[in-house]
């Protein structure tokens, strides 16, 4: 009878010795990591993409460090988070007392660092001659209710954080199918735009501040619209001054949400981001920085 326990005990001894193989690796790669070197990833909500990839560029070039940008929708970023496939995430929300829940029984405290205000631009053809919109236009159309001067509202994608913000806005829980349009990226937003007159469009205002080089002219031929707020007399456009004096409506802060667990590359690139280097690319890159950048002014003779 011995000899037929040989074999579930070998299993057993193997199974072991690869759970403390996994635990060394993991232990491995968390000590040849430190907040400015090693490896790692970061996932960001694709709205504000462009701005992210610049901070990584600077990050990189200044340190011994490699990250991994990953684009995705707010939705797949959040379930990145939860399920440990990511530990490092750029978002328009901090997480919920149910998402925090979750990692206080991975006995992981997330740290969340506020580093801008973006905003949520409406863009229409070139061709069209209105250049304001009412938010209120907006959200009656998406509730059902037709609208002479809107034929569309595009969005990016069906699990954006704008698609979120505008459920949110309009008391819906699922973006309406009727007059709504959706892609994958913000990019696709605005060429769709650009070629159909009538139709809005929703992207975030980092997109039309940093066009890539081959949609320079795709969004010449789109314009940004001034909103006029619910309950509001005047329009505003989404520009950093409008923002940083709570003007345009429909701003929303951005964080980095870090859930690593422990001194990585996490911490290292959310306080380079919050510094002063990474608030000056905020700055540049048409958003409002948490933390405004100082200036020495040098007075000559």
């Amino acid at each position: 009878m011995k000899k037929f326990l040989i074999v579930p005990a070998l299993i057993l001894l193997a199974f072991l010795f690869f759970i403390v193989a996994c635990n060394q690796t993991n232990k491995q790669e968390n000590d040849n990591e430190t907040i400015l070197k090693g490896k790692t990833k970061v996932l960001v909500d694709e709205t504000f993409k462009p701005v992210i990839e610049d901070q990584i560029m600077i990050f990189e070039s200044k340190y011994d460090a490699k990250i991994s940008l990953l684009a995705k929708s707010e939705t797949e970023v959040i379930l990145a988070l939860v399920k440990d496939t990511a530990n490092i995430a750029v978002l328009s929300r901090t997480l919920t007392p149910q998402e925090l829940k979750i990692f206080e029984n991975k006995k992981v405290t997330p740290r969340i660092t506020k580093i801008a205000t973006d905003a949520i631009a409406f863009i229409a053809n070139q061709k069209n001659n209105d250049t304001i919109i009412a938010l209120q236009d907006v959200v009656a159309f998406m509730q059902g209710k037709p609208n002479q001067n809107i034929k569309g509202l595009v969005f990016d994608n069906p699990n954006s954080s704008s698609v979120r913000y505008m459920n949110e806005l309009a008391g819906l829980k699922t973006i309406p199918k009727t007059g709504i349009y959706s892609f994958k990226t913000n990019e696709e937003v605005i060429k769709f735009v650009a070629e159909n007159e009538g139709m809005i469009g929703i992207v975030g205002v980092n997109w039309l501040m940093q066009p890539a080089l081959n949609r320079v002219e795709t969004v010449k031929s789109v314009q940004v619209l001034s909103v006029k707020g619910i309950g509001k007399k005047d329009y505003f456009s989404p520009t950093q001054n409008n923002i940083a004096e709570g003007k345009y409506p429909l701003a929303r802060d951005l964080y980095i949400v870090n859930c690593q667990g422990y001194s990585g590359l996490g911490m290292g690139f959310a306080s380079f981001v919050a510094g002063d280097i990474g608030q000056r690319i905020i700055l540049k890159s048409g958003l409002l920085p948490a933390k405004m950048p100082g200036r020495n002014i040098i007075i000559r003779k």
